[in-house]
């Protein structure tokens, strides 16, 4: 044993230590071992940053701008409905379709991609059941981890396998061949999970989970007391309004009016058409002689109370609750319910006093008054960045959970099918795919570079490249040979089984503290080298060491999936090895039952 692997097993052992203890943020612990490499000599300054422009750094950012993407158009909002639908009060069904969709986004976007995509999904589901998220981040994360199994793109680890064995002359690995391992892999995770989920994993908040903002609109309508003089008025047939333009219709000139907004009358939804005609809704606040008046003229008749939050809140337009500061020079202007900025783009619904008071007419702002602001989203994106107001709740965090596939769905859908076509018929390399969607989706308008920028986790990025030093530092040292040829060396004699059971656990033992790309790449030869001394197939061994690569369940840092969902579960390091002990024993079962029925040595 060289000097230099002594050294790199003493610091990844201290840096294990400290990531047990918990009290130094993981980014730092994983930048300190880079530079222990550094100064001890083992890497040279390129190898501890090269990290940081690894492709796989690159894919991640790249896979979170597709998932704000997403987000930002409602697919995540309508993902998250529809999943809350279909569980209902059942905890099983929840955890089983959670992992479910999961594992289906991982073979159709990647690992990466799909614990990023269904990471706010779950945390709306863990706030709007009262779940622990502890109890369902792990869950998500096993099934986008198993489900990296079920097809060619959903981990880096099967293109290398594919590649290997294609450039050795072994055959080729077709893309839905994965799901051999797979299919049986996530459905016995799964089973798993819903057994043993309830003893094994801790009942712990997270600090990151966001606040459940899925009814915000009907939230907004109580506390305002918006619905208090609020009429619907239908359009009738004789009405002047029937084929007017939406856009055309203002009360701007009634002061005593205020229109709320407008609904299809067919459904009573949001109205989208460009074209008014008979039955559909006028939603107008006021007082009863003054909404009477407007109705004889307009020929319009009063229609039974409908839903009111739906009309305010929707795909084109959204509410805002904003606070005037202590230091605002909006402090003495005079405003007023139905009160609407110069160019018409945003309405004063509401204004309140500190105390709750709910002023009706004219008054001049003080500070601490809230006032309640609807237009489009754009106009509200638009005035809401100015610094004499404070927005109570963030408008993107708002429009992400309580707009379904809202504005931009159709693009953000496109260009996710763009990527599975790119990634799924290796027309480019996946960083390169996820790059050029994510500068689509702010081509397309569905993200602004702002978004996109704030939507990337760089804790988590600035983590995956802190640690990759340290799986060089295995590689070029030797250390991870030395483990691998121990392990081998020791069930070699044992028979074919035994070495695919030596090869795969190697290789999991190596994933737990590198990322699985990198064991993947190390380990790999040494099955092939092994399988040439027995005188078998290298494909088993070859597909063993991708099952062992894919197998990092014990630690929170051993893959990007278990990083992403280590602070919205709230977890310690020592959460994940509870139930990944025996994930891994079930991963360890089929590689041993599936690969040699189906993989011959």
């Amino acid at each position: 044993m060289t000097p230099q692997i002594v050294i790199t097993l003493a610091i990844i052992i201290v840096s294990m230590g400290f990531f047990i203890w918990n009290r130094i943020p993981a980014a730092v612990v994983a930048l300190g071992a880079s530079l222990a490499f550094y100064f001890t000599g083992v890497l040279t300054m390129p190898q501890v940053v090269a990290g940081f422009g690894d492709p796989v750094v690159v894919l991640i950012a790249g896979l979170l701008t597709i998932a704000v993407g997403l987000e930002m158009a409602g697919v995540g909002a309508w993902a998250g409905q529809l999943l809350i639908r279909r569980t209902g009060g059942s905890d099983t069904r929840r955890i089983v379709l959670i992992m479910v969709l999961g594992a289906v986004f991982s073979g159709l976007i990647g690992m990466n991609g799909a614990v990023a995509a269904m990471l706010p999904v779950t945390a709306v589901i863990a706030i709007r059941t009262k779940v622990p998220p502890s109890k369902l981040m792990i869950p998500l994360a096993f099934g986008c981890l198993t489900g990296s199994k079920l097809t060619l793109l959903g981990t880096p680890v099967n293109v290398i396998a594919a590649s290997q064995a294609e450039e050795a002359g072994l055959g080729h690995i077709g893309f839905f061949e994965w799901s051999v391992l797979g299919l049986p892999l996530l459905a016995g995770t799964i089973v798993i999970t819903v057994l043993l989920g309830r003893f094994l994993l801790p009942e712990r908040r997270g600090n990151s989970i966001p606040a459940d903002l899925s009814a915000h609109a009907y939230t907004l309508v109580e506390q305002y007391r918006l619905e208090d003089g609020l009429y619907h008025l239908r359009i009738r047939a004789s009405s002047p309004l029937v084929g007017a333009a939406r856009s055309s219709v203002t009360l701007a000139e009634r002061a005593d009016l205020t229109l709320i907004g407008m609904l299809d009358g067919d459904n009573r939804t949001a109205l989208h058409r460009d074209l008014l005609r008979e039955g559909d809704l006028l939603l107008v606040r006021g007082e009863a002689e003054a909404i009477g008046r407007f109705a004889e003229q307009s020929h319009l008749a009063l229609s039974e109370a409908g839903p009111v939050a739906d009309a305010l809140l929707n795909r084109e337009s959204g509410l805002a609750e904003v606070v005037l500061p202590a230091r605002s020079k909006m402090i003495g202007q005079t405003a007023f319910p139905g009160m609407t900025t110069e160019d018409g783009g945003l309405v004063v619904l509401a204004v309140q006093r500190a105390g709750g008071e709910d002023c009706k007419g004219p008054v001049q702002l003080r500070a601490g008054d809230h006032l309640l602001l609807q237009g489009s989203w754009k106009a509200l994106d638009q005035y809401l960045g100015d610094p004499q107001l404070m927005v109570v709740d963030s408008l993107e965090v708002v429009q992400k959970q309580a707009v379904a596939l809202g504005p931009g769905a159709r693009q953000a859908i496109a260009i996710l099918l763009l990527l599975m076509v790119l990634l799924g018929f290796n027309l480019v390399s996946a960083p390169i795919a996820a790059v050029l969607c994510a500068i689509l989706m702010v081509v397309t308008g569905v993200l602004t570079v702002p978004q996109a920028y704030r939507g990337i986790d760089w804790n988590t990025c600035i983590l995956i490249g802190a640690m990759i030093p340290m799986a060089t530092a295995m590689t070029t040292t030797g250390t991870s040979t030395l483990i691998g040829d121990y392990i081998v060396g020791a069930l070699g004699s044992g028979g074919n089984i035994a070495v695919l059971v030596g090869v795969f656990g190697a290789t999991a033992l190596v994933s737990q503290f590198i990322s699985n790309t990198s064991s993947a790449l190390v380990m790999m030869p040494i099955g092939v080298a092994t399988a040439h001394q027995l005188g078998v197939s290298p494909l088993p061994l070859m597909m063993g060491v991708a099952m062992g690569a894919s197998a990092s369940f014990l630690t929170p840092f051993a893959n990007g999936v278990s990083l992403m969902v280590y602070g919205p579960g709230g977890y310690r390091f020592g959460d994940f090895w509870k139930l990944g002990i025996v994930v891994m024993a079930w991963s360890l079962l089929v590689t041993v039952v599936v690969i040699p029925l189906y993989w011959k040595f």
